[in-house]
């Protein structure tokens, strides 16, 4: 019974994945496609080339945070979910800007004030199946990125870990 349960649960998370904005198609969709299939976007982050990324944070609960770039023309050229470790991996120490990690990853669910570290800490949810971690990217007053690091998620942890005692 056990058994059947988790796999229930994971067969439901893992569809809710697949499918957002999956009716959409690169190259053919423009901006108000997008906002007709995934809704008002919760940032809109411009480039100097005139290309744009439309974010749709899924967070907290959700785990997810999907950016829907779009060309200078208007047109969709992918819709992607960046709370994923390839995209993780560019978010560098010492390297990465604060506006770099708003590009990649898209805004964070919280924002965390250190006064006596003089950083800030953006935290995300991660789905990290079959458990769950917090993301947290620390951020100095220069807005350089100084820390990466990954936490399981206390609020989680155990929840879905009992089919493998």
């Amino acid at each position: 019974m056990r058994n059947a349960l988790a796999f229930a649960a994971a067969a439901v998370l893992a569809c809710g994945c697949v499918t957002y904005g999956s009716s959409l198609v690169p190259g053919q969709a423009t901006a108000e496609d997008v906002q007709a299939a995934m809704g008002r976007p919760a940032v809109v982050r411009e480039k100097p080339d005139g290309s744009r990324t439309l974010w749709y944070p899924k967070l907290p609960f959700g785990r997810e945070s999907y950016a829907a770039r779009l060309d200078p023309q208007g047109r969709l050229v992918a819709v992607e979910q960046r709370l994923a470790p390839q995209f993780i991996a560019q978010v560098r120490p010492n390297q990465t800007t604060a506006e770099e990690v708003l590009d990649i990853l898209g805004p964070p669910n919280e924002v965390y004030a250190y006064p006596r570290q003089q950083r800030e800490a953006w935290e995300y949810q991660l789905r990290t199946p079959p458990n769950h971690k917090i993301l947290y990217v620390q951020i100095s007053p220069d807005r350089v990125v100084r820390e990466v690091y990954e936490l399981m998620d206390p609020q989680y942890e155990g929840l879905f870990n009992f089919w493998m005692r």
